[in-house]
Formats: C-alpha cells, sequence, structure tokens
C-alpha cells in the first residue's frame, strides 16, 4: 500500500480547503471524484474579509470531522507534513504566508491567483527560485480534460475568446481574485507572448482584448453574475467552441497537485503565472480608467 502524503493547509476562507479535504478523505465522497494517496492532517485559521467567523467556526466543524486538526498555531501545521496547500482566499495575503511556510523547504501548491499584484507575485516566484522551493499556481480552469483537449486539437490558434465570471471580491480587485479563472484558461489555449490589453467595464461586466506576438489575439469577457465558463478558439484549419464541465474542476487539479508532490513537473511554469498575473493587472489598470480615457491600451509589464 502507498504512503500517503501528509499535506497541510493554510487558510479557512474558501471552499477550496473543504472540496480539496473532501476528495482527500471524506468518507462520503463519490469514488470518482476521490483522490487516493493524500490526507490533509492540519489546517492554518486566521480572520479574512473573504470570510466571516461564524463561517470559519462551520468549516473548522467540517474539517475535524474528517481528521485535520484545525489550529492558530502555524507551527502546528507544519510539523509532520509533506506538502502545503496555501489556500488563501484573499490574494493580498498570498505574499505574507508564503513568506510564512517557505523555510519549511516542502512543496506548496499556491491556489489562485498567485498574488493581488504583479510585484508581490514577482516576489514570491523570486524567492520560490532563491530558495529552490518546487511551487506552481493554477485555476482548476485550465487543467480540466475539456481544455487540455482543445489546446491539443486547436494548435496555433490566431484568436481564442475565453468566457466567465467576474465575481465580486470582499476585499481588493475582482478582475483579479475571479478573472484569472478566464485568463488561465485563455492562456492554456493561446500560450504566452501577451504585449498589450485594451479593457471595459459596463453594466455586462469586462471585456478584454488582449493582442499577442505573431498578430495573435485573445478576448476576455467576465460576465457579472454568470459563472458558467466557456472558450473558442480557432486556427487556420478549423474552429471549436466548448462549454466548460466544472463537474470534476477540483478533482482535476488535486490530482495535478499530488503527481507534483510526488515528484511530477509543474503544470504551470512560474513565467506562465507571471503572465496571467500581468494580463489581470492590465486588464484591471485598462478597466478601471476614466470614461473620457475609455479604450486606452495598456502593455503588459
Amino acid at each position: 500500500m502507498m504512503e500517503e502524503l501528509k499535506v497541510g493547509i493554510i487558510g479557512l476562507d474558501t471552499s477550496h480547503s473543504i472540496e480539496f479535504v473532501r476528495r482527500m478523505q471524506a468518507p462520503d465522497c463519490p469514488q470518482d471524484q476521490k483522490i487516493e494517496g493524500m490526507r490533509a492532517i492540519s489546517c492554518l485559521r486566521f480572520p479574512s474579509p473573504f470570510q466571516t467567523e461564524p463561517d470559519q467556526d462551520k468549516r473548522q466543524a467540517q474539517l475535524e470531522q474528517w481528521g485535520v486538526k484545525v489550529t492558530k498555531n502555524l507551527g502546528e501545521v507544519l510539523n509532520g507534513v509533506d506538502a502545503i496547500m496555501l489556500e488563501i482566499n484573499d490574494p493580498s495575503l498570498h505574499l505574507q504566508y508564503f513568506k510564512k511556510v517557505m523555510d519549511a523547504g516542502k512543496p506548496v501548491f499556491l491556489d489562485k491567483p498567485p498574488a493581488d499584484n504583479l510585484k508581490n507575485a514577482r516576489e514570491i516566484f523570486n524567492l520560490a527560485e532563491k530558495k529552490k522551493l518546487k511551487m506552481f499556481s493554477a485555476s482548476s480552469l485550465r487543467v480540466g480534460p475539456q481544455v487540455i483537449q482543445m489546446a491539443k486539437e486547436i494548435s496555433q490558434p490566431k484568436i481564442a475568446m475565453s468566457i466567465g465570471p467576474l465575481g465580486r471580491a470582499p476585499a481588493g480587485s475582482s478582475v483579479i481574485w475571479y478573472g484569472v479563472h478566464a485568463v488561465e484558461m485563455l492562456q492554456e489555449i493561446i500560450g504566452t507572448g501577451a504585449k498589450k490589453v485594451l479593457a471595459k467595464k459596463d453594466f455586462l461586466g469586462v471585456t478584454a482584448i488582449i493582442e499577442y506576438a505573431d498578430n495573435r489575439r485573445g478576448i476576455v469577457q467576465l460576465n457579472e453574475g454568470d459563472y458558467r465558463y466557456s472558450i473558442l478558439a480557432q486556427n487556420e484549419k478549423q474552429m471549436q467552441f466548448l462549454n466548460v464541465d466544472t463537474s470534476r474542476l477540483y478533482t482535476d487539479l488535486l490530482k495535478e497537485i499530488k503527481e507534483f508532490f510526488k515528484g511530477g513537473e509543474p503544470p504551470v511554469s512560474f513565467e506562465e503565472s507571471l503572465e496571467v498575473q500581468a494580463i489581470l493587472d492590465a486588464i484591471e489598470e485598462s478597466s478601471s480608467l476614466p470614461a473620457e480615457r475609455s479604450g486606452k491600451e495598456v502593455s503588459i509589464a
């Protein structure tokens, strides 16, 4: 029998802390959603604008039923774990807590988005490189088999459009917090090399046009109040449209996390994650410009 990977969870202000652990060890998790060989043994809890204390109490009770020790002591979380899942919903806390866990030397999964801005994301990845720390960051939307298959079938697309929710962040930028899903999905299809962004916000949400090298074009549509995901891709030979099945997103991503923790290659590189963050920052900047400057392009840093 394979020895279980012992995982420490950082953050209780996101449903991801529940859903990932459910798939590791909940007795009632459907077998086709379960990921064997991982067990969360500890979780760090702290205040967050993204979740009330009573709701964190409910999540703590659920995790404790599944055998997870929830604590406010970081040392108790890091003690005895093989890997760390940084599951903080508030992106502005990512750098702070990454610094707290990096010296443990454990592999890290950093949940989306990498940070609240490009400056802090760069610091996270620079520190990881300096420490030679195994780490990756990803949205679940980019690792599903449907999106991966489309990326294979529509190779070298000239145009791709990703549609997803804008969401409403309790603090900070909604574009950066939730628009990351659509941007990562777009990157999985069209690749890297973004140069400029032009974005507009209105009553429907945020629309962004992204100019890439080699005359490629990406479009990101972030909708108000609609939590469906779709993607369109077109190359010189064909075009495909996909309504994304979200029923296995946590399972598909957790499978990638497990393989990475076991020594596999990261499914997303540091460079890719930094470009995602740069695009998000540019969309936020462009869409937040005053009306008289609407339509102004923002260069990717």
